[in-house]
């Protein structure tokens, strides 16, 4: 049966069988250390491959075993959920994985999250909002008592880990997205580099330093500037600061680049997503395409990025922890769900990650 993808397909750019095990193979290998921060710099690449890129890219990238499936992300029974968000909204939980490369990631004891991100698209999709959580917040994991929130993957792989969001923000997550540690370098150097503009002299964690003035990062500096925590007078606040400053630039480049009205640069975006992202069963190619043509007109202008509200650090024991402010952190969950986010950002400038950080 011929599809509109095959119709639009250019003759030859179909992927081979070996390819395709070649491919996956080279994922297997993979079992590695994942990054939060790029999930969704790689996802909205993703969509705006879809989008700028064609029904072919659809094809090829995203119709078939390219795209690694998390299994069972979703099995939390269903009693235990929040309900459904508001019409035509869209929520991501955007995971980077800290673990072994020898075993399975998806195994509960494998790993742990590193970083936490939450995406949410009202209807419309003319927002959008990207929220940071501190590895180190205490909360309570849902059978498992208090404990730092990167435990719930480790305690219960993907489900817990879902399930533990969902607890703590009262939202539903709509899917789940991962990213492979290598796909950070390979999308950057694919948009031939990121521009970054920095305003005095900026530490990486090799030790070494960019002096002020404008940059363009290759996948390898991007990496070490990211990374960067117990260099920065506030150590994971400021190295989340850093993650979502580098994520916009990256979207920024991603969507001003010319990308899309060069071939060959948007077939190498393409293979660095489709070699790299992981997302939830039920996100099929058909959705991506729709989440592409919605998301068409949005814009890094248009994206906000916070961290979520906490008190500080503290102890619980022997462990450093991040002390989580659950009255204005509900406000902030709240404010999501209730497309009131401009009053909360107004009302709560803190908490927003400016263009320039240290």
């Amino acid at each position: 049966m011929t599809t509109l993808a095959d119709d639009l397909m250019p003759p030859g750019d179909g992927t081979s069988d070996g390819d395709g095990e070649h491919t996956r193979a080279r994922r297997r290998k993979r079992r590695n250390r994942i990054i939060l921060f790029t999930a969704l710099g790689v996802l909205l690449g993703l969509v705006v491959v879809v989008a700028g890129g064609g029904w072919w890219l659809l094809n090829r990238y995203l119709g078939g075993s390219n795209i690694e499936r998390i299994p069972g992300a979703f099995d939390i029974p269903e009693d235990s959920r929040p309900a459904d968000g508001p019409e035509g909204s869209l929520t991501f939980l955007l995971g980077g994985l800290d673990g072994p490369d020898v075993v399975d990631v998806y195994q509960p004891g494998a790993a742990r999250t590193d970083t936490i991100m939450l995406a949410h698209f009202p209807d419309g999709r003319e927002r959008g909002y990207v929220v940071s959580i501190p590895r180190d917040t205490y909360i309570d994991i849902p059978g498992h008592g208090d404990n730092k929130i990167n435990a719930a993957y480790s305690f219960g792989g993907p489900p817990l880990f879902v399930q533990t969001i969902e607890q703590l923000t009262g939202i539903r997550m709509d899917h789940l997205a991962l990213i492979d540690w290598e796909g950070f370098r390979g999308l950057t150097d694919s948009v031939g580099g990121v521009p970054m503009h920095f305003s005095e002299p900026t530490v990486l964690n090799d030790g070494s330093e960019l002096p002020p003035g404008h940059h363009v990062l290759d996948g390898e500096q991007a990496l070490k500037y990211v990374s960067v925590r117990k260099q920065l007078p506030e150590g994971d606040f400021d190295r989340v600061r850093r993650q979502q400053n580098y994520l916009r630039s990256l979207m920024d480049e991603l969507m001003s680049s010319g990308t899309f009205t060069n071939f060959g640069k948007m077939t190498s975006v393409a293979d660095a997503v489709g070699d790299t992202v992981r997302v939830d069963e039920s996100l099929s190619a058909m959705d991506l395409a729709g989440l592409g043509w919605s998301m068409r007109h949005l814009r890094t202008g248009d994206m906000t990025f916070l961290t979520v509200p906490t008190s500080g650090t503290g102890w619980a024991g022997q462990q450093s922890i991040v002390i989580y402010d659950a009255e204005r952190a509900d406000q902030l969950w709240n404010a999501l769900v209730n497309n009131d986010m401009d009053a909360f950002v107004d009302a709560n400038p803190d908490l927003v990650t400016g263009r320039q950080v240290r």
